[in-house]
């Protein structure tokens, strides 16, 4: 499927890739040796490449639309598709051109629903690559997949909110350029299941807030900076830090899960794509019985529906990513769905055959295979486990004959039944 149709992007992705061949891969091995032994933080030379690409213009992809006057090349989620799978083929990359994750989707949603005001205290320093942030969301108490379910308290008191709570798995928290924090939480407990929550941004060094030690999953951490936990215990923030109106929390969540999903999927092929090449390698190295393991059907078996499936995935999300740009989020909501689980699944199908191929080195602690099958197994929980969203996907093709409630899965129905992106 050709998605890159004007001269300007075919130009831009190949500045990419040059930068990432002269810059980016000779550091990689660098890189991961650093995150074995320090993964608090980025080695120097992080700052000094992202330093680079932004004077090369080559800054803020990810970003569809940005202000006029706001630094960066936006494009649209077609072409990004293409340039976010190379850059999945070493994760961290996405850091030099300032496209990370949780960054972009909360550059999204600051951008979609904050004041002028606000876009110049908390958007402008990540779009100018001054700090990172984090979302607060995920909570040990609940079942956080349903997002109705936070429970971390914002009380109004006079001109400020008071907020209590916990939250853990908190992606890049710890992260020292972390400077603030975008939580949700409860301002309203009585009122309408879609309506309850706010969201409101903390500064890191906030008195009463306080960081916990750092989490993996399956041993990985992530290159935006590890995930950690977050106690909020008295922390007083000004009213002036609400995004949006009290009760809008969840549609101000949703407008940063859609990127996050979409981007995450993106980067998921070109993770899928580095394992099917790691995979023919290690079966021309590896001899078992007198011959290479690349001649028995098992591995010529794994390696060939690997391709299947990254193949499916792409033309899936080149598919998704041209809808959401006709249509938007909402218009594309059901697509999405069918998106994360389908690419989640398939990406882990991928990494499970490449740990089979690679044998015990494939559990080998910051080895690409190890840290590919961590990040697919944490890709079905993360931004909706996989149950959610075929709850949703079913939902939605039953639609005519049940009524779907508002949540921040599941749009509102329409006066004829169906939702507005299933009619879509």
């Amino acid at each position: 499927m050709e998605t890159t149709t004007t001269p300007r992007t075919r130009a831009l992705i190949e500045r990419v890739r040059t930068f990432c061949d002269a810059h980016v891969l000779p550091r990689n091995r660098e890189m991961l040796a650093h995150e074995m032994t320090d993964p608090a933080d980025d080695p120097p030379f992080v700052a000094q490449l992202r330093e680079k690409a932004r004077a090369e213009g080559l800054w803020n992809f990810a970003m569809t639309e940005l202000d006029p006057g706001r630094p960066g090349e936006p494009m649209s989620n077609t072409d990004y598709a293409v340039l976010a799978e190379y850059l999945g083929r070493v994760l961290w990359s996405s850091k030099v051109f300032n496209c990370q994750w949780p960054d972009v989707p909360n550059m999204v949603a600051l951008q979609q629903w904050a004041t002028p005001q606000q876009k110049q205290a908390w958007l402008d320093p990540l779009l100018d690559g001054d700090c990172h942030s984090a979302f607060a969301m995920t909570e040990p108490a609940v079942a956080s997949s349903d997002a109705r379910n936070i429970g971390t308290r914002i009380r109004r008191d006079g001109d400020q909110y008071v907020l209590d709570g916990e939250k853990w798995y908190i992606t890049g928290a710890g992260h020292p350029r972390c400077r603030f924090y975008m939580l949700l939480g409860q301002t309203d407990p009585d009122a309408a299941p879609g309506s309850r929550h706010s969201v409101v941004m903390v500064p890191r060094d906030t008195p009463g807030l306080t960081i916990g030690a750092p989490s993996t999953f399956f041993g990985y951490r992530e290159p935006s900076g590890p995930a950690h936990s977050l106690r909020f215990e008295g922390v007083r923030v000004p009213i002036e830090n609400r995004i949006g109106a009290e009760g809008d929390g969840l549609r101000v969540a949703q407008a940063r899960l859609a990127p996050a999903r979409l981007h995450h999927c993106m980067r998921g092929i070109g993770i899928s794509e580095l394992l099917i090449e790691l995979m023919l390698s290690r079966g021309r190295e590896r001899h078992t019985f007198g011959r290479p393991i690349a001649d028995y059907d098992a591995v010529q078996h794994a390696v060939a529906l690997s391709r299947v499936d990254v193949e499916q995935m792409r033309l899936l999300t080149h598919s998704v990513a041209a809808r959401v740009d006709r249509l938007g989020a909402k218009g594309a909501f059901r697509e999405l769905a069918i998106l994360k689980v389908g690419v989640a699944q398939a990406m882990y199908r991928v990494a499970e055959r490449a740990v089979q191929v690679f044998g015990a080195m494939a559990g080998y602690q910051g080895a690409p295979v190890a840290n590919a099958y961590a990040w697919a197994r944490a890709f079905r929980i993360g931004d909706g486990p996989d149950e959610v969203h075929l709850r949703t996907i079913f939902r939605m093709e039953s639609a005519p004959t049940e009524t779907l409630d508002e949540s921040p899965y599941v749009l509102p129905p329409s006066s004829s039944g169906l939702s507005a992106s299933a009619r879509a």
